[in-house]
């Protein structure tokens, strides 16, 4: 473990917030005297791009990279790891996520179990932020998953057979190319499409031609009519499609409430919901809410998200950026409680820096590993 730390900190030259004693202080003392000595968390972070396998498009943007922030907190000689996926149209990036974490003093806290305070010292420091706060939130959980020797999904009581079919992606491309993906993801069970564009029942078409796995579609709020979005969800049904994810703009609240009551088709909330005070008022509007930790500030507030979406009686999605292990391993920590998965998004990348949790049969199969269930690669 004290090599790992080593060569995090070797590899990109970390930026550190430390506690009062001070990581150079910390570092100099022997073994014997650190350990008399009660210090707080250590918070540790660098910058990260991922390199995506595919170019990635979605109804209004296209990109080949995403900018990731990975973090580090410290106790005790146990180091905790998290990560915050920044795509570009959620307006955060390395510079924002510096920022913050820098401003961040966890050297305070002497006990990493005093989880909610930690926590919402953390969400109160500033507005937004909210995937540099899930970076904290992750790492800290992994922290104490791993202090306690329990995965969380086991703290939490999950069980782990209960983990859903994970669906990959196939996100807005040429015939040829969404071929390809189609084929590359062979093992999978089903599929979400990205559609949006001018050329959906394209898309639909291409990969019905090769596979007949269900299927689900991510409009990303492309279409802007709603009996055409009617029309779209019945011929959809068809075509052996499961549910529609944000198919209108989110502010267009009555054309979506109408579309969910007339579709044949699940209706689930994505840019319309983010944190937990959305759930509420996701209800009655949609069918059910696509839970990120990337949007909701992490693994303590998706899991309170889910709690409230059951009581209203809402279908779950948990999803995903495009993110290395670290994150998807977290989100997938609470993939018991959920109908349905979208974490793909290791799978998606080619510079992945974490090994957790995977895959097998087109199922998410989760590790008997204290915390997330991650390990550093290299």
């Amino acid at each position: 473990m004290e090599q790992s730390r080593r060569t995090f900190i070797r590899s990109a030259g970390l930026l550190s917030v430390a506690g009062m004693a001070g990581v150079n202080t910390f570092a100099s003392m022997s073994k014997k005297q650190a350990k008399t000595i009660k210090s707080g968390l250590k918070l540790r972070f660098k910058p990260y791009d991922l390199q995506l396998k595919h170019t990635f498009t979605l109804a209004g943007s296209s990109r080949t990279t995403t900018p990731v922030m990975l973090t580090e907190i410290e106790y005790d000689g146990i180091i905790g790891y998290g990560e915050a996926s920044m795509p570009p149209y959620l307006g955060e990036s390395h510079a924002t996520a510096t920022s913050f974490l820098s401003s961040l003093d966890l050297g305070q806290f002497n006990d990493p179990f005093r989880l909610d305070e930690i926590l919402e010292y953390v969400d109160q420091k500033a507005e937004g932020n909210c995937a540099a706060k899930a970076s904290v939130d992750i790492a800290l959980h992994d922290l104490l998953g791993k202090i306690m020797g329990q995965p969380w999904y086991k703290i939490w009581g999950f069980n782990a057979e209960d983990t859903p079919n994970t669906s990959f992606t196939i996100g807005i491309d040429t015939d040829e190319v969404v071929r390809q993906k189609v084929k590359e993801a062979a093992e999978f069970k089903i599929l979400k499409v990205k559609l949006g564009r001018d050329n959906d029942k394209q898309m639909i078409e291409t990969i019905r031609a090769v596979t007949d796995v269900p299927m689900c579609v991510d409009v990303n709020q492309g279409w802007t009519d709603k009996k055409h979005a009617l029309e779209m969800t019945h011929w959809l049904q068809e075509k052996g499609i499961e549910f529609v994810e944000q198919p209108m703009p989110k502010t267009a609240i009555d054309d979506i409430a109408w579309l969910t009551q007339h579709s044949p088709l699940p209706i689930i909330a994505d840019e319309a919901l983010q944190r937990l005070p959305d759930v509420k008022k996701a209800h009655g509007i949609y069918s059910g809410i696509n839970i990120k930790l990337m949007k909701c500030t992490g693994m303590r507030e998706a899991h309170k998200m889910i709690t409230l979406a059951r009581a209203l009686d809402m279908k779950v999605m948990i999803g995903c950026m495009t993110e290395t292990s670290c994150a998807v391993s977290a989100a997938a920590q609470l993939a018991p409680k959920v109908d349905w998965a979208d974490l793909d998004g290791n799978l998606l990348i080619s510079n992945d820096v974490f090994s957790g949790v995977q895959v097998k049969d087109g199922k998410i199969t989760l590790i008997d590993a204290p915390g997330i269930g991650i390990q550093p690669l290299g």
